[in-house]
């Protein structure tokens, strides 16, 4: 007899008590077994969105016990937007047991991603394993004073994407490097934050992996226990972390795993010692005038530049070049960036095919509620043409 979904509306960011009052224990239950389980994303848009795809009025596939709806960020499901992935208990429990393990043990940790994710939800999985109920950052609140809701004495953990390691990097570096482990995933992470961190004693783990292999499932290039990777034309992952298909997609289903394996969309190359690295979305290469841009290279240089912030990077058709790069940067603090001072600046780094055609000021990077840039967001904003 098929079990029926439980769709959990999120709350949102600020009501950290809420989170633990909800979500947390209706987790605790979908590992039991006991309640498969959905959290959708606060927002309502997002949250329709994830609705439509759960659609928990149809049977839910055997063997499910979580679905984590994706952002749709990069296409999906039948419908065109995100798709909801098919995950067991076995799965998440495998992938926290083989996180702690690499990270060196059981600790308590801070949620400062959403529960809609499942970069969040793993946080809350591997709270369950150690059985300590985690912490829960609030919007806005310093990261100083959450950190004094963990216990003392015991290992202390968290994870961030990106945008969130450079803000608090910024503004509090010494509560970073208060953490046993913070592990950094969920879109690529620039190699010269990376280093600034670790130069304050940020204790960093970079995580890749997704939504189908029950979150990271790589760190700092080396795969965790019992994880493989093989590079074909993108990508490929296998192990117990995996899941097991689509949300009502057996189409999509099929062409995604197969064998045991998970195909992925993104472009990689292992070294001979087996550390995988990622070179951005097999889908997001701007070909300009013929050479293969990577839309996040382009962004980390820019990132590096003392008169920008943040930055997002698109190709758009251009008849001359095929496509053009096109860049929307967040000035930093007093700057006002100009396209002549940040071509020469990338192209000097990364060649002249990678050098911005195209500039736009914006006040800030749109992010999709797992965190990640919004780039799609920014074409709209500044007119697909």
């Amino acid at each position: 007899m098929a079990r029926p979904l439980t769709l959990l509306p999120a709350p949102p960011p600020e009501d950290a008590a809420a989170v633990l009052a909800t979500v947390w224990p209706a987790l605790r239950r979908a590992l039991d077994g006991a309640a498969p389980l959905a959290v959708l994303p606060a927002e309502a848009g997002p949250a329709r969105a994830a609705r439509a795809v759960l659609r928990p009025d149809e049977p839910l596939e055997p063997g499910t016990d979580l679905v984590v709806v994706t952002s749709g960020s990069t296409g999906g499901g039948p419908a065109g937007g995100g798709r909801g992935v098919l995950l067991s208990a076995a799965a998440l429990r495998a992938s926290a047991t083989a996180t702690l393990t690499r990270l060196g043990g059981p600790g308590s940790w801070l949620l400062a991603l959403p529960t809609s994710a499942v970069g969040g939800l793993q946080v809350l999985v591997r709270s369950a394993l150690a059985d300590r109920e985690p912490a829960v950052l609030s919007r806005g609140e310093p990261l100083a004073e959450a950190l004094t809701r963990l216990p003392a004495g015991d290992r202390r953990y968290t994870a961030l994407v990106p945008t969130q390691l450079r803000r608090y990097l910024a503004d509090e570096p010494e509560a970073l490097a208060c953490f046993d482990g913070i592990v950094v995933g969920g879109a690529a992470t620039d190699p010269a934050l990376l280093d600034r961190a670790r130069a304050a004693g940020v204790r960093l783990h970079t995580s890749y992996g997704m939504s189908e292999t029950a979150g990271g499932c790589v760190y700092d290039g080396v795969p965790l226990d019992g994880v493989g990777v093989r590079v074909a034309e993108g990508v490929e992952l296998t192990g117990p972390v995996l899941a097991h298909g689509y949300r009502l997609d057996p189409v999509g289903t099929a062409d995604a795993f197969a064998d045991g394996w998970f195909r992925t969309r993104d472009a990689g190359s292992l070294a001979a010692d087996g550390t995988l690295t990622v070179h951005g979305r097999l889908d997001d290469v701007v070909i300009s005038g013929g050479v293969n841009v990577s839309p996040q290279a382009v962004e980390a240089a820019l990132r590096e530049h003392p008169s920008v912030a943040d930055a997002v990077v698109n190709g758009r058709p251009d008849p001359e070049w095929g496509q053009r790069v096109v860049a929307a940067v967040v000035p930093a603090a007093g700057a006002v960036p100009e396209l002549a001072e940040l071509r020469p600046w990338v192209a000097a780094r990364l060649g002249a095919a990678a050098a911005p055609r195209e500039l736009h000021l914006v006040d800030a990077v749109p992010t999709l509620h797992t965190g990640k840039p919004d780039r799609r967001a920014v074409l709209r904003t500044l007119g697909e043409n």
